[in-house]
């Protein structure tokens, strides 16, 4: 009953914030654009470490609107509580527009999920852009004694608790490493880290033997071949990486899953503004040169209203909070 509890909650939540994109207060809706916003530099808080996917984006995401506003946008990194700390200080700015969320499932499913008492709730947020999804891969060391997902099962199931996989705590790659632990039945350890690419820094190192990242951080380290890559959590293989099989191929069915990226603002923020946002976020993935940066991470982007962003984000939402609780992971 709780985990029924909690997925309606979030549900709720998800379609809270669809309704919020749909349905604007009339008064909100009525204001003429703020020829004067931004006149200032705008925020956009990463509520991870720097170098890790939601970093990368963020970056990429306050390059589109510096161009396009004329205004410096800046990324501040704001990780703990599993993202929520991050979330928790966007949700509490002036609904003014000049901060922002880079928001992901992370901070809108999971960390609310894992962090109940934590006082983050999705419902605060006002969507604003989807920016791009980004695919994941499994991925091993030098050292890893195997290299496809057949092998690696077995090796596991024959040294249950040997084999360790590093993820960023609370963050998607932590509930996609549950996940297939649970859909493989194997026994590896999982080693928290406080943010992304440290993982990576540790498998190449040989301190641990598997990451599940996105392509917008391994990529580089594939193409050196100081990481090999079993497997994506893609419906097909990824062109970027056409020898690498997919989860699926590999035996482990239905592993899919796409890490995503956007913006999403305090509630009450004037539709204009929103509306302004949008459309320079849409201009920079239009731009040859933030379309080029994405594909060279292997990310697709994705241009929309503020409404279909909240649409994608309540088909979302439940899959990854039934996820969180599958993980068994419990905030602190």
């Amino acid at each position: 009953m709780t985990l029924i509890r909690s997925q309606v909650r979030f549900v709720a939540a998800a379609l809270a914030f669809v309704i919020i994109a749909v349905s604007p207060p009339a008064a909100l809706s009525q204001k003429a654009p703020d020829a004067t916003f931004p006149d200032r530099p705008v925020r956009l808080i990463v509520p991870y470490t720097p170098g890790g996917p939601s970093d990368v984006m963020g970056r990429l995401m306050s390059e589109c609107l510096s161009v396009a506003f004329g205004e410096q946008a800046y990324v501040d990194n704001r990780p703990g509580a599993g993202s929520t700390l991050g979330g928790k200080i966007a949700a509490s700015a002036d609904p003014d527009g000049y901060t922002l969320l880079v928001a992901t499932a992370a901070t809108l499913a999971i960390g609310p999920t894992l962090y109940p008492d934590s006082g983050l709730d999705p419902k605060v947020f006002m969507p604003v852009a989807m920016f791009a999804t980004v695919p994941f891969v499994m991925v091993g060391g030098p050292k890893t004694p195997a290299k496809s997902i057949p092998e690696l099962v077995a090796y596991a199931k024959a040294h249950p608790g040997k084999l360790t996989i590093g993820v960023p705590n609370g963050a998607p790659p932590h509930m996609l490493a549950a996940w297939f632990k649970s859909l493989t039945g194997t026994d590896i350890v999982i080693v928290p880290y406080r943010g992304g690419a440290g993982d990576l820094v540790d498998v190449i190192a040989g301190q641990i033997d598997l990451a599940i990242e996105t392509t917008s951080i391994v990529l580089p380290h594939l193409a050196d071949g100081s990481l090999h890559a079993f497997a994506t959590a893609t419906p097909k293989r990824l062109a970027e990486t056409p020898n690498v099989p997919t989860m699926i191929e590999s035996g482990v069915p239905g592993f899919v899953a796409l890490s995503w990226t956007g913006l999403a603002a305090p509630s009450g923020t004037p539709q204009p503004v929103i509306e302004k946002i949008n459309a320079a976020i849409n201009a920079g993935l239009s731009s040859p040169d933030i379309k080029s940066k994405l594909a060279k991470l292997g990310a697709t982007g994705h241009p929309g209203t503020p409404t279909q962003f909240a649409t994608f984000v309540a088909s979302e939402v439940p899959k990854w909070t039934a996820m969180a609780k599958l993980s068994g992971v419990h905030g602190e």
